[in-house]
């Protein structure tokens, strides 16, 4: 399970050299990336097809400030549907040489073991549902598994009795989310229960804030009274968790023990990001980029993507880019998304197909096949998630989850 830095950081250029297609100049032609390990191609130089850049100082300062938010509490760090977009054992990776950093929490369990084939080996959290094969599998690789069902004695006690050890578990409570989770009530009684068995071993306890800010404050009463009860009968409840990104910013009398972002630790801000930009400063970790693939010119009347939602008033350069609904980036874009050429913006038109987006470059040819693009990241704040986010009209999280696992993750020092 151990991976040595070295073979984490496998180096491969990712860029072009000066003069490639056409005499290519800028901070662009030098750029390089590190690979994600050996085995793993380099990018070919010039590639055009589109990759994420993944920014581990952006990740390092997300922790920081969670960690100021939350007056110095241990993270829980969140690393779901593919560590946010980054590529879950990428930031896995990162996200455990961080001190602040407790453990790693995901919500499937093919997640957590591959983030142990990943060579992470922190405590991790199991927050979904596990069937038997696949719990004595999680629980050899030591994962702690979330407990919340009325026969999660029966679920846990034959996986300890196979593996010949107790098995790590945290209480997952339900306080009025709905969603997953023991009820809060019915908790004490089957936490007093499963605590008579030695096999079982409590890590923690949680429960999942609605980021409802007038229900979020009842929802930690119901919980905290719980656990005290429980405390109270000698049940050992381990550490408390409760606060998400969103309680870290808003409800700082949820951090309990530890807190358990997600999203503000990849550099984007989770519910209001006007008032959250005053509270703490993130940069994006994420970077959608590819090339200019063709370059053309338009006369009057031309019209661009299928069904010609945009025709041209008057004669323009247009750009297309190898990047589609089907990388991740999101049909909206054609609503008011900007992409950077050459530290330029310039406007998405027209559809975004499955495999392309067309921008409109102007009266002068100011791009050419070849030139790098960036199409989402810290580079311009109108390319910041929250900010094309609330440009589309979309959720910062489809942003971010949506980017297609397939595209190459490549890490660059900045």
């Amino acid at each position: 399970m151990s991976m040595s830095r070295r073979t984490f950081l496998g180096t491969a250029a990712l860029a072009a050299s000066p003069g490639f297609l056409g005499g290519m100049e800028g901070p662009e032609s030098t750029l390089h990336a590190k690979a994600l390990s050996q085995e793993q191609s380099p990018l070919p130089v010039g590639r055009f097809d589109p990759w994420v850049e993944v920014i581990p100082k952006h990740l390092a300062q997300g922790v920081r400030e969670v960690r100021r938010l939350s007056g110095n509490k241990p993270i829980l760090a969140v690393v779901k549907n593919n560590g946010y977009g980054l590529d879950l054992g990428t930031v896995g990776r990162i996200l455990q040489d961080d001190p602040a950093v407790l453990g790693l929490a995901v919500v499937k369990g093919e997640e957590a073991l591959k983030l142990r084939s990943a060579g992470v080996q922190k405590p991790i959290l199991l927050m979904g549902m596990f069937s038997p094969d696949q719990g004595r599998e999680l629980a050899e690789a030591q994962v702690e598994l979330s407990v919340y069902t009325p026969d999660a004695t029966e679920r846990v006690l034959p996986l300890a009795r196979a593996l010949g050890q107790p098995v790590a578990i945290h209480f997952y409570l339900d306080t009025g989310m709905g969603r997953m989770g023991m009820s809060f009530r019915n908790a004490l009684p089957w936490m007093i229960e499963l605590s008579r068995h030695p096999e079982i071993q409590v890590q923690g306890t949680f429960t999942e804030l609605g980021e409802d800010r007038d229900f979020d404050p009842e929802q930690l009463r119901r919980f905290l009274d719980v656990t005290e009860k429980a405390r109270d009968a000698g049940v050992e409840t381990g550490p408390l968790h409760a606060a998400a990104s969103n309680g870290v910013f808003h409800l700082p009398e949820g951090h309990l023990d530890l807190v358990r972002p997600g999203i503000a630790l990849f550099g984007s801000y989770p519910s209001d990001p006007e008032q959250e930009r005053e509270m703490a400063t993130l940069r994006s970790a994420i970077r959608l980029r590819a090339r200019v693939v063709r370059v053309s010119h338009l006369e009057e009347g031309d019209g661009v993507g299928y069904g010609r939602p945009w025709v041209a008033d008057r004669p323009t350069w247009v750009a297309t880019l190898p990047v589609g609904h089907a990388d991740g980036y999101p049909r909206e874009a054609a609503n008011g998304a900007q992409v950077l050429i050459r530290d330029q913006l310039f406007p998405v038109i027209g559809a975004v197909s499955a495999s392309h987006c067309i921008v409109k470059v102007g009266d002068h040819l100011s791009v050419q096949v070849g030139d790098l693009v960036t199409l989402m990241g810290p580079d311009d704040p109108a390319l910041e998630p929250n900010t094309m986010a609330e440009t589309l009209g979309v959720s910062v999280y489809d942003l971010l989850m949506h980017v297609n696992p397939s595209l190459p993750r490549v890490l660059v020092e900045e």
